[in-house]
């Protein structure tokens, strides 16, 4: 289990790089979930996680 969550998170660390905190909330959820998860394959699939980790909105803007 502990295998699944690293390869998790080194995904969620290539994809928002330098953000620590986020790192680390994104790390304790996927803890206590996986047992869960690895339980029930169909949220496996529908990838429950991916979606949880993805921000509501993104605003991006220059300030030249």
């Amino acid at each position: 289990m502990e295998k699944e969550v690293q390869k998790f998170m080194y995904e969620v660390i290539k994809k928002n790089p330098g953000e620590p905190e986020f790192h680390q909330a994104a790390q304790e959820v996927t803890r206590s979930l996986m047992p869960f998860i690895e339980e029930n394959p169909h949220y496996k699939y529908f990838k429950i996680l991916e979606r949880m980790i993805e921000p509501e909105r993104i605003v991006i803007f220059r300030v030249p």
